[in-house]
């Protein structure tokens, strides 16, 4: 059974930073792996999402100031966060993508002015 383990959400200030990770138990370490989140009263969104290659694809809103990264031996992801925004906020989710897809439990991420 796969399951996603998220550590590193947290709050900060405005332009801070912070890097998330997420580890996955159970599953292939060749599958597509992303970061989504969702603000209150938003739908979820993806914020970037890296293939078993490291072929990367970002949400225009983080593009220049997150970074994905993945370590296929340990299976895991990581999300580097710099000069953060009260727009970031969110709970932000890790995913396995597949047939069927994974989620982490979320870990929130507040960013104050």
């Amino acid at each position: 059974q796969v399951q996603l383990v998220e550590s590193g959400g947290g709050l900060v200030q405005l332009g801070g930073l912070l890097r998330s990770s997420c580890a996955a138990s159970g599953s292939t370490s060749l599958a597509v792996r992303g970061w989504y989140r969702q603000a209150p009263g938003k739908q979820r969104e993806m914020v970037a999402r890296i293939t078993s290659g490291g072929a990367t694809n970002y949400a225009d809103s983080v593009k220049g100031r997150f970074t994905i990264s993945r370590n296929n031996r340990e299976r895991t992801v990581y999300l580097q966060m710099i000069s953060l925004k009260p727009e970031d906020t969110a709970v932000y989710y890790c995913n396995l993508d597949g047939s069927p897809s994974y989620w982490g439990q979320g870990i929130q991420v507040t960013v104050s002015s």
